[in-house]
């Protein structure tokens, strides 16, 4: 692996820098915008998709055809490590539209899927959610039981989904579903793409503990989707899926984010006395930010190293699975870090006189349970990189 950012690259982070710089309000705030599909949030998120497409930076590695600007895999690292550092919303129109669902469409889909969605997707006008979770299959997802079963031109869709992020304000599902009851669990599943405002389909909000509505429930009641809609072939829905998965797993936001959290903390230590002296002079406080900023540097280059297998047509299976690992871990490790801190004051909410940072800490610990569970729990990653890294048997 040989990771250095050329000049090009080098101005483009600039270039993104500036921008967000005149885009963004003065008092932007990154740690305490809220969900960025609130009813109160949804319309400046949707503003700044807008700006963000206009500047063709929502789809920047697409091809030219699919309305991208055909940019290296590495320029596209740089931008969404920059739009999680600051905080910027919209720019994955919901859940997954740009992250995996145009990828796996050029990978998988036909040419009329190609046309009719990534358009759309690279002008900011359709936002996606994903439909994987279920209640009774969460990282065991291969075990899922909504059903597809084809009728003339139409398959009708049965059954439930559950933590369905961004469902609430997405146009379009990208769901996973049963077609083959009697064959093995991974060969019986396969890929739509469904309309959510299709007859029988009710989407239910789920207000997490840390009192935001990110999650939903979803479900389905004889809803017909075309079989044009079939994503790849039938039944081998799983293998397109995992697909999907190691675009999903490979970001660079997770360091970005814990970074930006990092940073805030450093600051609140330099100007929070305690027993007449900074914190930031406290040798516990001082190790512990020092240990979580090496992670950090760690947990960027292993997205890096995903980033540049890409770009020499290189799968980063395992590799993206540490990515994943690593990041979302980190994610828990610089939450617990905060709290400790805070100290007792740190589990004060948003709201109270008395909470430190806007009660974000106490925000980030508790939506921090969810990031090694959600896109494959951390037993899942280490799973993937015993067998698929290291060639370790299943037993």
């Amino acid at each position: 692996m040989d990771i250095q950012f050329t000049e090009e690259e080098v101005a483009f982070r600039e270039e993104i820098q500036q921008f967000l710089r005149d885009e963004l309000p003065d008092d932007w705030d990154p740690l305490n915008q809220g969900s960025p599909h609130s009813p109160e949030q949804l319309p400046f998120t949707k503003a700044m998709a807008d700006k963000l497409a206009d500047k063709g930076w929502l789809t920047l590695a697409w091809p030219e055809e699919y309305g991208g600007q055909a940019r290296s895999i590495m320029e596209q690292t740089v931008y969404r490590e920059e739009m999680t550092y600051w905080g910027v919303p919209g720019t994955d129109l919901g859940t997954g539209a740009i992250g995996w669902v145009g990828p796996v469409l050029m990978i998988s889909g036909t040419e009329e899927q190609k046309y009719e969605h990534l358009p759309p997707i690279a002008n900011a006008e359709r936002y996606w959610c994903t439909l994987y979770s279920e209640p009774g299959s969460g990282s065991d997802l291969a075990s899922l039981q909504t059903s597809a079963v084809r009728d003339g031109d139409d398959y009708i869709i049965n059954g439930q989904k559950i933590w369905t992020s961004s469902g609430h304000i997405a146009d379009w599902g990208w769901l996973a579903a049963r077609t083959d009851p009697d064959a093995p669990k991974h060969r019986g599943i396969s890929l739509f793409m469904l309309d959510m405002k299709s007859q029988g389909v009710t989407v239910r909000p789920i207000v997490n503990m840390a009192g935001s509505h990110e999650f939903n429930e979803v479900y389905f009641d004889n809803v017909r989707v075309p079989k044009g809609n079939l994503v790849g072939e039938e039944n081998r829905g799983w293998y397109t899926l995992a697909v999907a998965l190691d675009f999903e797993r490979s970001g660079v936001g997770y360091s970005a984010s814990a970074r930006r959290t990092l940073e805030t903390l450093v600051k609140y230590a330099k100007e929070t006395e305690r027993n007449g002296k900074p914190l930031s002079e406290d040798p516990i406080v001082r190790h512990k930010l020092a240990e979580r900023k090496i992670e950090i540097e760690v947990s960027r280059w292993l997205s890096y190293q995903v980033a540049w297998m890409q770009s020499q047509d290189m799968v980063p299976n395992a590799e993206a699975s540490m990515s994943k690992l690593f990041g979302t871990e980190l994610t828990q490790k610089v939450a617990s870090t905060g709290m400790d801190i805070l100290g007792m004051t740190g589990q004060l909410s948003k709201g109270s006189k008395w909470a430190p940072l806007q009660g974000y800490i106490q925000r980030l610990s508790l939506s921090s349970v969810s990031s090694t569970i959600a896109a494959g729990t951390s037993e899942i990653q280490r799973d993937i990189i015993a067998r698929r890294g290291l060639g370790l048997p299943r037993s």
